[in-house]
């Protein structure tokens, strides 16, 4: 039997309330088979570890992580905390700590959740966006000089790496071609940054030539977010930098009707280090603690976790017990307009686990 080590941080916020919910319905699927088990270790890190110890994690955190096969983590942020100090001081240190360059977001409308394109069909807003999630915008690169005098200056670099360019599009293309519809959007801005992102642009011509059967093309930011409002259906597989994907993947979480509902993965694709899988709704402290958090996100997170494990059976089940699920109104969490809480959506999703595994195989 395969025994899978899982890290499990909670972060902030709802974090606490739904990477606990998360673990129930691993634990649920485990339950269910003869094959693999689940080993958690649990991960106080975050905000209330920064009050305590100055950090948001220890120096050597990542130590601790680097031998576990995945971790599932909630979110980062804390009003009492400056968000720099929160991003930066933990989740960023384990994505670039483990070099987790390819952040995946896939995004679809669910059954039974009123999205807000109602012109739009369920098949047709099914999107991946790959996001750079190494350099670019987030570098890290900058500083501030004369602070607080008149002169005072910052600067943000934007960074981007051939290696690193080429290494994401190559990911995007291997992904576009493994779908169905093999179809790929490079998001660009080259109009307006016309160093970097040119880069980025022949640096996609220049990969696409490895992936004959993929057809792709070229959009600008802002075109691309009327494009996703607009013309859903003509979008598969995105890919974008480290910003750009930033804002585009929170515009595809509000499109298909939340963003309690949407997943991500941060990917090392060559297994050096462990991938770390999160929902992407932040810590929202305005409903912390009163069971409203949508777990689906961490669910969907987990989903991948399991496609990542290559235990795609498990992550079958698990994502048809979601949309059970979420086809049910009286199973909706307040941000899909219901009154359903944490732990009823849990319940319910652990519930069809377990029905599922007593079903025959046909």
């Amino acid at each position: 039997m395969k025994i899978y080590r899982i890290a499990c941080i909670p972060g902030d916020g709802i974090g606490k309330e739904v990477v606990p919910a998360g673990q129930s319905v691993l634990a649920a699927l485990a339950a269910t088979s003869s094959s693999f088990r689940f080993e958690f270790e649990n991960f106080g890190w975050g905000g209330d570890w920064y009050r305590a110890h100055g950090e948001m994690m220890p120096a050597d955190g990542l130590d601790a992580l680097r031998h576990k096969d995945a971790i599932l983590f909630g979110s980062a942020g804390d009003p009492h905390i400056p968000d720099h100090i929160t991003l930066w001081g933990l989740r960023l240190k384990i994505c670039q700590g483990f070099d987790q360059y390819a952040n995946v977001r896939p995004t679809r409308i669910l059954p039974g959740i009123d999205a807000p394109l109602k012109r739009c069909k369920i098949e047709d807003l099914n999107w991946v966006i790959v996001r750079e999630n190494s350099e670019g915008e987030y570098a890290g690169v900058g500083g501030r000089v004369h602070q607080g005098q008149p002169i005072e200056a910052a600067t943000d670099v934007s960074m981007m790496t051939r290696a690193g360019v080429e290494r994401i599009m190559r990911f995007a293309f291997r992904l576009a071609q493994s779908r169905p519809r093999k179809l790929l959007t490079v998001v660009t801005k080259s109009n307006a940054q016309r160093h970097a992102m040119v880069m980025w642009d022949e640096i996609a011509l220049q990969i696409s030539k490895e992936f004959p059967e993929v057809k792709w093309d070229k959009e600008l930011v802002d075109a691309a977010t009327a494009r996703m409002v607009n013309r859903p259906a003509t979008l598969d597989t995105l890919v974008a930098t480290n910003l750009h994907a930033d804002i585009l993947s929170d515009l595809a979480a509000a499109l298909a009707g939340s963003l309690g509902i949407a997943p991500t993965g941060n990917i090392d694709p060559e297994r050096r280090y462990p991938s770390m899988f999160e929902p992407i709704h932040g810590s929202a402290f305005d409903i912390m603690g009163k069971g409203l958090a949508n777990p689906v996100g961490t669910f969907w997170s987990c989903v991948m976790l399991l496609e990542h494990l290559q235990e795609m059976d498990a992550a079958h089940t698990l994502m048809q017990a979601i949309e059970r699920v979420t086809s049910e109104p009286a199973l909706h969490t307040r941000d899909l307009g219901g009154n359903a809480t944490t732990q009823q959506v849990t319940q319910a999703v652990c519930q069809c686990i377990a029905a599922a595994a007593k079903r025959p195989s046909s």
